[in-house]
């Protein structure tokens, strides 16, 4: 189950650039002996940020978003540079990059590793896209949900003739923390609940949706119910 979305680079503490970030003039771009750079330190980490993280968002990375608001131009021209293009949502206020596709068709090279979601972790990334556009359409600023709503979910998603109870439940509670470290599962202040972060949506389109309903459907003995029709039909209708 592979998507753009979900690649490889190593995440590390957003804020850990603020240590060195005042000792640098903003105007500056010379920042060690040697420097042939030519972006400023905030544009440099903005820029880093969007190569190690998979997504960036003013709710997520609010210093990083504002610099790339500001600065879009040069950094899309940098990732494109690497054969990379940067995908910006201003409406949720998300960015991510992808990799650029040549036009006469091939592949450029790359550094992104693309991964494959587990099927658990599938299973979520279409919950959670369900709850989001049905928390924002009833008006919710902020949409939440509990661990157990969605280890559930996965449960009824469980085939007929499986029988490692213990192994599913681990590759559920796992799906749960990988989705949580990629920040698509936002952690609140109870270990039990999380904030769906708004980039589920834009970085899980309906093309992508359905292509993974439909992988879904071929590794089930039985089809996934209503959650995926009725998804459907609220996407046809808009």
């Amino acid at each position: 189950m592979s998507t753009d979305l979900h690649d490889d680079w190593e995440t590390d503490d957003p804020t850990a650039g603020d240590l060195v970030e005042d000792e640098y003039d903003d105007a500056s771009v010379s920042l060690f002996e040697g420097d042939e750079g030519g972006l400023e330190f905030a544009q440099r980490q903005a820029l880093v940020t969007l190569m190690k993280q998979r997504f960036i968002s003013a709710r997520t990375h609010p210093r990083d978003w504002q610099v790339l608001v500001e600065h879009e131009r040069v950094l899309r021209s940098r990732l494109n540079d690497l054969f990379l293009d940067l995908a910006v949502d201003r409406t949720r206020e998300v960015a991510w990059k992808r990799q650029a596709t040549p036009e006469t068709g091939g592949r450029f090279p790359t550094l992104l590793h693309d991964s494959a979601w587990s099927r658990e972790e599938t299973i979520v990334l279409v919950h959670l896209r369900d709850r989001l556009r049905a928390g924002l359409a009833s008006g919710d600023a902020r949409v939440y949900i509990d661990r157990d709503d969605i280890l559930d979910h996965i449960e009824s998603f469980r085939p007929v003739h499986a029988t490692d109870e213990s192994g599913d439940e681990k590759r559920a509670r796992n799906a749960v923390l990988n989705l949580n470290k990629a920040g698509l599962l936002i952690s609140t202040a109870s270990e039990e609940r999380f904030e769906i972060s708004e980039a589920v949506e834009p970085l899980l389109p309906l093309e992508l949706l359905r292509e993974l309903l439909e992988t879904l459907r071929n590794a089930n003995e039985t089809e996934p119910e209503a959650v995926d029709d009725e998804l459907f039909d609220e996407e046809d209708d808009a």
